[in-house]
């Protein structure tokens, strides 16, 4: 995820969480391209169960360095500077661009990635696990796990917590310029309807099959993890024949410039990447951010340690550092998502943050977000986003 910023109340409510807890049990992959091969090759690949051993004791030397493989520009430059200050490791950071790419890696290495934290998405997690290419967590070098919200605690890919814990989730929607759309957009109809009109040539979408397919399904009321083949016929030949023409770009990080730069006028975003650019445009007056309905996704991704790390007490030492309530603060303002800590909310309020809206969601809200599922459609969303690619002369 690429971003850049602004300095960080933690709370989702009661009802919120419970909410949460029911609907957040595995984050769709940012990639359904990812997750077909990505399967495949666990599948084909697997290196036995992830059974490494954990660093032995409470109390041990840390190593001089440490390597985290991520999303993009997803951690606060402040906090890693910090960690360094103050524990001695040297972070060393590589970014993915999906978790495809991050298996794939993980797989060929077999061990020797070089990596030492990893950040997988919920829904590849026990695939990981089974393929030995997470570590299990030594909890009692992570005291600080005392400061997250149960709530985002024990998911069903990892009940226990003893592979992963929770580093941020969030959800889709998408920005317009109100200069250009004079209308209220609220829905997925409506941003369809507009990228055909005020928008045409101007429109981006996510690079991602899930979300491409995900906001035709959720504008006409269709499961978006549906494997019905005239549900998916029906989303191709809309995607494929009538809003193609209309897209100008596949642009999973439009809070990085198009925002900003004012590049398109209607761009599909995730609720983060969408509350920085806004805050970094000259004109942040300009931008309308839409939580839309009536459905939309919601994901979780998390912090892991890859087997073989070379500096597991580092590993350890960076991920108990960062769940400090202040460091958990910081993290939040910087990447634009809750990060599941205690109060987070009550906190981010205090500190008088901006667009907090963009950030955390209603009960309501969350109520109608429905997380993705690696099914037997998947391959047929890949072909759909790669021929709408095509016809959009992407």
């Amino acid at each position: 995820m690429t971003h850049t910023r602004t300095p960080v109340r933690i709370l989702a409510s009661e009802s919120a969480a419970k909410v949460i807890r029911s609907e957040l049990s595995r984050r769709r992959f940012l990639s359904f391209a990812a997750a077909a091969s990505a399967t495949g090759l666990l599948a084909a690949c697997s290196t036995g169960g992830g059974t490494s051993s954990a660093p032995q004791a409470v109390g041990a030397e840390l190593e001089d360095a440490l390597s985290i493989y991520t999303w993009g520009d997803y951690d606060n430059p402040d906090v890693l500077t910090a960690f360094t200050d103050e524990l001695g490791p040297t972070i060393t950071l590589d970014s993915f661009g999906s978790n495809e790419e991050l298996i794939s890696k993980l797989v060929a290495a077999k061990g020797t990635s070089g990596y030492d934290i990893v950040v997988p998405t919920g829904v590849f997690i026990p695939q990981m696990i089974e393929n030995g290419l997470l570590q299990q967590l030594n909890l009692d070098l992570i005291p600080n796990l005392e400061f997250m919200d149960p709530a985002f605690l024990g998911r069903a890919w990892d009940p226990d917590n003893a592979y992963s814990i929770c580093k941020a989730w969030g959800t889709t929607g998408f920005v317009y310029d109100k200069t250009v759309i004079t209308r209220e957009l609220t829905s997925w109809a409506d941003f369809l309807d507009a990228a055909q009109n005020e928008a045409s040539g101007k429109t981006s979408v996510l690079d991602d099959p899930g979300d491409l397919t995900g906001m035709y399904f959720w504008a006409n009321g269709i499961d978006w993890n549906t494997t019905d083949a005239g549900d998916l016929a029906a989303a191709e030949d809309f995607l494929v024949n009538t809003l193609a023409p209309n897209i100008s770009a596949f642009d999973s990080y439009p809070g990085g410039a198009a925002i900003p730069q004012g590049t398109h006028v209607l761009m599909q975003s995730w609720n983060g990447d969408a509350r920085i650019g806004i805050l970094e445009s000259p004109d942040p007056d300009r931008w309308q951010w839409v939580f839309p309905g009536p459905e939309t996704e919601i994901w979780m991704d998390n912090w892991a340690i890859a087997t073989g790390a070379p500096n597991p007490e580092a590993a350890h030492a960076f991920i108990d550092y960062v769940l400090t309530p202040e460091n958990q603060l910081l993290q939040l303002d910087y990447i634009g998502y809750h990060t599941g800590a205690k109060g987070i909310e009550a906190a981010a309020a205090e500190a008088e943050l901006p667009m907090l809206d963009l950030v955390f969601f209603t009960p309501e809200q969350i109520a109608t977000m429905r997380e993705g599922e690696v099914n037997d459609a998947q391959q047929a969303r890949v072909d759909i986003w790669n021929k709408t690619k095509a016809a959009a002369g992407a």
